[in-house]
């Protein structure tokens, strides 16, 4: 980060910074509430603890509209979170989980994103139709990415070799960006607006679902689709390729979380369990699913303001975790190996909690 204070702007023009953010408590309400027991003014250690972080659950306050995304980044020491308010906000993990930092620019609500590899660069999917690459060393804007018509949805960024881009769109389109060019790679059309995407780690291959209530698998050397997973009977919200790359990940607003064997042999119905528990709810968001960094848990938000955690072997229900005012959009497990959940919601508010033993 440079050491420059800047000004926070005033509206969302075509200029772009990141506004350095000095004390939580200083600056426009942004801040982390610590949630905790207390007891005659005393704090009362009601579970042993099982993370670094300073209490089991941490209250990251600070966005003005429904926020929709949240990352950590490949480190765990960070976070970005997207929001209705058309900004990116940055926060520390640990310690009083501070907001050092927004990016501002985009024109539309922020509706997806992802960090770089090496936690330099964060890329955003907007409402206002475009990608967005920032330097998070200078806090700058690197390009828009222009090309999409419609709102875009999603985002994926490849695991290994290439840098590459993926994005899903209502204009029917899935584009495929090399980040270091403004314009795309390539548009792959479909017949529906496409609600989820997500890249193969071999790079090879995309996956996407859409209204159609389908997932598609697309040969990306061919442009062409190789096999459709049907099952779902709604819009699929989010899609997640597992850390062994064995396995996708479906999130739905039938209510219904499901994984898929994606190996390249698999049997003909490449469906493997189905997760009850994470409601939809009546906004019918595109609430997404995870995966925890060894593929053992997933967690999902939901409509009934909870983050729903299950057992992938068993499909064993293991947390129900309230805390939450409004529809959960997104979860994620931290990528360290401390049982850490942040999660974002319609509340404009984000949590960061530990799991229990």
């Amino acid at each position: 980060m440079s050491g420059d204070k800047r000004p926070a702007q005033e509206g969302f023009g075509s200029t772009t910074q990141l506004v350095k953010r000095q004390k939580p408590e200083a600056t426009n309400n942004s801040s982390a509430v610590v949630t905790s027991s207390s007891h005659n003014g005393t704090l009362v250690q009601a579970v042993p603890r099982t993370s670094g972080l300073d209490a089991p659950i941490m209250e990251l306050t600070g966005h003005s509209g429904e926020v929709f995304a949240v990352r950590f980044d490949p480190t765990a020491q960070h976070i970005a979170s997207g929001s209705m308010d058309r900004s990116i906000m940055l926060w520390n993990t640990y310690g009083k989980c501070e907001n050092y930092g927004i990016l501002n620019g985009h024109k539309g609500a922020v509706l997806d994103l992802h960090w770089s590899r090496d936690s330099r660069v964060i890329f955003s999917a907007s409402a206002d139709m475009t990608l967005a690459s920032w330097d998070l060393g200078s806090g700058q804007r690197i390009r828009r990415h222009i090309g999409h018509e419609e709102i875009i949805n999603c985002l994926d960024i490849s695991k290994r070799g290439q840098e590459l881009l993926v994005s899903g769109s209502d204009d029917s389109h899935i584009g495929i960006w090399d980040p270091r060019q403004k314009d795309a790679v390539d548009f792959l059309g479909t017949d529906f607006p496409v609600t989820a995407v997500a890249l193969s780690e071999a790079g090879n291959e995309i996956y996407s679902g859409s209204i159609d209530n389908d997932i598609k698998v697309w040969d990306i050397r061919k442009q062409a689709v190789v096999y459709t997973m049907v099952g779902h009977t709604d819009t699929i919200t989010s899609l997640q390729v597992s850390p062994d790359s064995q396995t996708l990940l479906s999130n739905s607003h039938d209510s219904t979380v499901r994984t898929w064997d994606i190996r390249p042999f698999a049997p003909t119905d490449r469906h493997v369990k189905t997760y009850d528990g994470a409601p939809t709810g009546i906004e019918k968001n595109l609430i997404r699913a995870s995966w925890d960094p060894k593929g053992e848990k997933i967690a999902a938000g939901s409509g009934d303001r909870s983050v729903v955690v299950w057992d992938v072997k068993s499909g064993k229900l293991l947390y129900k975790l309230p805390g939450h005012k409004g529809t959960v959009n997104d979860a994620r497990f931290s990528p360290n190996d401390e049982p850490i959940i942040v999660s974002c919601s319609s509340d404009r508010n984000l949590l960061l909690g530990e799991l229990g033993k």
